[in-house]
């Protein structure tokens, strides 16, 4: 699976927890809900950064981005489940990793 295939993968099984538990989850409750994480770091490839707050900080993005290129990684998504329509909280970042700069 590339990248993309796997970020849908990953949006859609955020959608489905979103839409069971609601918005306005602690961040603490969904790092007790490990199994959506473990999903993702056995591909290895996508970094996904999960948050519930009312407004994310403008660091956000650049530390994930921080992240994807300390782990030479391409795509990173930021999931912000304290939101009232999840698609609200999504934010892809990517980083263009050497060989695409050719």
């Amino acid at each position: 699976m590339n990248e993309n295939e796997i970020s849908e993968k990953i949006i859609g099984a955020a959608i489905e927890v979103h839409r069971i538990l609601g918005p306005g989850l602690l961040e603490s409750g969904i790092k007790l809900g490990t199994d959506l994480r473990l999903d993702l770091l056995l591909e290895d490839k996508v970094i996904v950064d999960l948050k519930a707050r009312e407004k994310l900080s403008p660091l956000d993005e650049p530390q994930l981005l921080t992240s994807l290129r300390l782990s030479e990684k391409h795509l990173g998504l930021i999931i912000n489940f304290h939101v009232k329509v999840l698609r609200q909280g999504i934010t892809r970042v990517v980083n263009k990793l050497p060989e695409e700069n050719t």
